[in-house]
């Protein structure tokens, strides 16, 4: 499991650490699909792989209004199928996709920052 630490300079979410398996923001222990953003966490999202992107699932990210989205997909980057990446690109919103690590840090610095991110995490297995 990967520790992360950061100063909370600001009021605003961050991830205290990550693993294929649970992220963890400030002090919740989070282990299903969940959205974060800098200032809220929505716990349930229901998408468990990446065949569950659809409309209504899409549609629940960008109510969130990001600039950018950043999918972690467990243990490795799993990319989402060229139409889902499009729905993204048509809106102006860039998508990136990496494994929870990297997605936990690139969130931690986008938000420290006073960037607009979201952090979204699927249980892709593969």
């Amino acid at each position: 499991m990967l520790q992360l630490s950061l100063n909370r300079p600001g009021e605003h979410l961050f991830v205290r650490a990550a693993s294929a398996e649970a992220i963890t923001v400030v002090d919740r222990v989070l282990t299903r699909s969940f959205l974060l953003a800098a200032d809220r966490a929505q716990e349930v999202w229901p998408v468990q792989d990446l065949a569950q992107l659809d409309a209504t699932a899409i549609d629940a990210v960008l109510a969130l209004r990001p600039a950018v989205v950043i999918l972690g997909t467990g243990a490795r980057a799993v990319f989402p199928p060229p139409a889902v990446q499009a729905q993204f690109l048509q809106r102006g919103i860039g998508l990136e996709t990496m494994d929870n690590a990297a997605a936990a840090r690139t969130f931690n610095v986008l938000v420290s920052e006073g960037r607009r991110s979201e952090e979204h995490t699927s249980r892709e297995r593969v």
